[in-house]
Formats: structure tokens, sequence, C-alpha cells
């Protein structure tokens, strides 16, 4: 009887131990998010917590040079720009704009996030055409600070009562608000334009329509991992500055060309 709770007593440590694990690193990857300007942030955590190894740094511990026949793309974060070559021939280049160093104070949660771009050796994982940025929380927050608003979580099943007496809610994958009188209006989101509701910003759940932003990357992306990709702009003023969340923007024009030119696996070195 002893050796069976015993038993028993041991498999519950290592259930807690597993979740305890799984769990660190889910928190750990979706810290990635804060650098991510891409549609598949939440896919990409789900996916990888608890069931592979930090992608992103054992990239950026290769140091192989770049083959003299095999195209590889450069990017030098202090020139803003970026060289597609093959050997020491320049094939195409491009001015971009990168990650622009600054800080935020996460409120709540002790942690202050820098946004900038990863040096080191990366490779395109995924062409993707069209894509849809998710936004993360900190980019309400962020934001938030800058309007001077509060901040409210919009949890499913939970609707937000507001002083007039309507509520916004989750009706499928929309955010309405229902009226006092029962009439229901659905809501916009985009960036810089999200829902504020009693002087606070809402924060819509995952999954739906208003999380999810379909002009912010432009019309292409090269996806490099971990949250991080060459993509293009719905701010083409922005181009070579020191402006973004972590990743590299291009003209749309400039990004059309690599995506149509550019392979699966192509190394991405960035200095």
């Amino acid at each position: 009887m002893l050796l069976l709770a015993a038993n028993a007593a041991l498999a519950v440590h290592a259930g807690w131990a597993v979740w305890h694990t799984l769990r660190v690193r889910f928190e750990r990857d979706v810290a990635r998010i804060v650098f991510n300007d891409n549609s598949e942030a939440l896919e990409q955590v789900v996916l990888e917590s608890g069931l592979s190894l930090d992608s992103l740094r054992g990239s950026l511990s290769a140091t192989a040079a770049p083959a003299t026949d095999t195209p590889y793309l450069v990017i030098s974060v202090a020139d803003r720009r970026l060289w597609y070559k093959q050997g020491d021939s320049v094939l195409f280049t491009a001015p971009v704009a990168t990650g622009s160093g600054k800080h935020l104070v996460i409120k709540g949660a002790n942690k202050v996030l820098r946004f900038e771009t990863p040096r080191g050796r990366l490779e395109v994982q995924r062409l993707d055409s069209a894509p849809a940025w998710i936004p993360p929380d900190w980019h309400y927050q962020e934001q938030a600070n800058k309007r001077r608003l509060g901040l409210v979580q919009l949890v499913r099943g939970k609707p937000l009562v507001l002083k007039d007496g309507s509520q916004i809610t989750v009706r499928g994958n929309d955010v309405v608000r229902v009226t006092a009188g029962g009439e229901v209006v659905p809501l916009s989101a985009s960036d810089g334009r999200e829902i504020v509701a009693d002087g606070r910003i809402v924060i819509p759940p995952f999954g739906t329509n208003q999380r999810r932003y379909g002009d912010v990357l432009g019309s292409f992306r090269l996806y490099l991992g971990d949250g991080y990709g060459i993509h293009g702009t719905n701010n083409p003023a922005s181009i070579g500055q020191a402006v973004s969340h972590g990743c590299v923007r291009m003209r749309n024009e400039d990004i059309a060309r690599l995506y149509h030119t550019v392979g699966l696996g192509t190394p991405v070195y960035i200095y």
C-alpha cells in the first residue's frame, strides 16, 4: 500500500513538473510575440510551446559563412538597408525600416520590453501573401499610453457593461455593442483606431475579426521564425527609419520583388 501511495505521489509530482515546464515555455514563447509583426504569432506559440527548442537562439548561434553559389540576404540595422546577394554580386538592394530600440513598461507585470531587430543568422521559413497582423496585448497598452486612456480586456462570455447601459460582447467572431434596447451594432478596429469605450481601449479576444489587422504588413512577407519577418508596410514614409517593433519593413514594391525571387531556406544575415 505504501509503495502504491509513493508511486502515485511520484506520478503527481512528475505530472506537475511537466505542466510547469510547458507553462514556462509557453510564457517564454508568448513573450516573443512582442517582436512579431505577423499574423501567425499565436499559431506559432501554440505549435511550438513545449515541443521545440528556442529556434531563434539556435539560428543566431549559427556562424556559417554565405555560400558563394547560393543567394542570400544581408540586412544592416545601422544603415537600414537590405542587399540580396550571390557571392560578392549584389542582385538587388533597397532601404528598410528596423526596430526602434524603444522600451515599453508592461504595467502590473514588472516587465520591460525593448523593440529591437535581432542580429545574427536567420533564414526564410515561409513566404506569405496578404499577411495579417494579430496585435499582441502590448500594442493596446502602447496605444493607451499614447492617447492617455485606460485599458480593459474583453473576455468571451463576459460582456463589458458600459455606463449608458449598453454592452460590448463577442458574437461569433465579431466584437459588437448591444444597446440598452437590444440592438446589435458591429464594431470595427484597425491600427490606431481601436475600440474605445468609457475612456478605455478594449482589448478584443484572440480569434475575433477585431483582433486582426489586414493592412499593416503590406502585400507580402518573408517569415523568419519566432515572430520576426521582412514585410511591406502601410506607412511607406517610415522606410529608412528605426521605427518598427523588431521586424524589417520594406516598400511594398520592394518586398513584392523579393517575394517572387527569394526561395525558402534562403539565409538572412542581420548585423
